[in-house]
């Protein structure tokens, strides 16, 4: 009796689950169980092939072996806690927890695709209403974003309203989509204040990395890599309580002006807090002209270098 109230339980939300998902759900009430289980250990083989922390991977592999193991669907405890519920069990915490709620809504995940080379942020924020593919990759160039939490982020503090096209009725129409889109990923109760990480370290990481680029593991992008041959570096390491990976920005801007080795992309996290992003630039004129800043925190960079 318990396991069919569990199915038609589930089955109430399958009209607005992915296609992918809906069809796990259908076929038994815990085969997405393994279906996620399974993104989250090739996160954790990733990490490993490309040299991360082991006790990221750990992590990943921990959490993946006990969502396979667990007797009644996972989506019920997301749909019935949303992102607090994933957080509170065993062995996940905020970071997967938020790559579960992601898998449980779209049926993919953002990080296993940078993992692999497969990303497409521009085809991710066109499934954000009123975004069409020409905003998409003005989107993506001009603020180097990946993520739809990003994009949400960049609709409250201003820098999407400065992108060209963007009236303030449109951000905040896809400011709602968003808020609608992402309310279940976020905890039911009060969190814990955002950070980020200090100019000093999102620069280290961006020197350490280009650095260290020709030794580092390296993945293959499936955009703008017509012949296959292309590779990217991608470093994992980390500073105090906050883990970063770093890769060149492989955007069309970054392409177009030719900054594929020049432009790098840091993702940081630390345990209670999402992850956030940054992108590290040479500077071209100004005070802080020939050095790297951090785009959006140009104002921290001139106090970092005492300009």
């Amino acid at each position: 009796m318990r396991t069919q109230i569990i199915v038609l339980s589930c089955l109430k939300y399958m009209e607005r689950q992915p296609p992918m998902a809906a069809q796990l759900i259908e076929t038994s009430p815990i085969a997405e169980n393994v279906f996620v289980a399974e993104k989250l250990r090739e996160v954790a083989d990733l990490l490993d092939q490309q040299a991360a922390a082991q006790f990221r991977v750990r992590a990943y592999r921990e959490a993946a072996n006990y969502v396979a193991t667990l007797p009644d669907p996972i989506r019920t405890v997301y749909q019935i806690q949303g992102g607090r519920g994933l957080e509170d069990l065993p062995t996940i915490g905020v970071s997967i927890a938020a790559a579960i709620a992601e898998l449980l809504d779209t049926g993919a995940l953002g990080v296993l695709d940078r993992l692999r080379g497969s990303l497409d942020p521009e085809k991710l924020f066109q499934t954000v209403p009123m975004i069409g593919p020409t905003l998409a990759r003005a989107i993506h160039d001009e603020l180097h974003i990946d993520t739809l939490e990003a994009l949400e982020a960049a609709a409250v503090d201003g820098r999407l309203k400065s992108v060209k096209g963007m009236g303030q009725r449109r951000v905040d129409s896809i400011r709602h989509s968003l808020n609608d889109l992402l309310a279940r990923r976020r905890p039911s109760g009060p969190r814990k204040g955002t950070a980020e990480p200090s100019i000093a370290d999102i620069l280290a990481v961006d020197q350490e990395y280009r650095s260290a680029a020709d030794a580092l593991p390296a993945i293959k992008p499936r955009r703008f890599n017509e012949t296959g041959n292309r590779r990217i570096p991608i470093l994992h390491t980390e500073r105090g309580q906050w883990q970063f990976t770093a890769l060149y920005s492989n955007s069309a801007s970054a392409h177009q002006y030719g900054r594929t080795r020049d432009w790098v992309v840091i993702y940081f996290e630390r345990d209670g807090h999402a992850e956030g992003q940054a992108t590290v630039i040479t500077q071209h004129g100004g005070a802080l002209d020939g050095r790297r800043i951090v785009r959006g925190r140009e104002k921290f960079c001139a106090e970092f270098y005492g300009v």
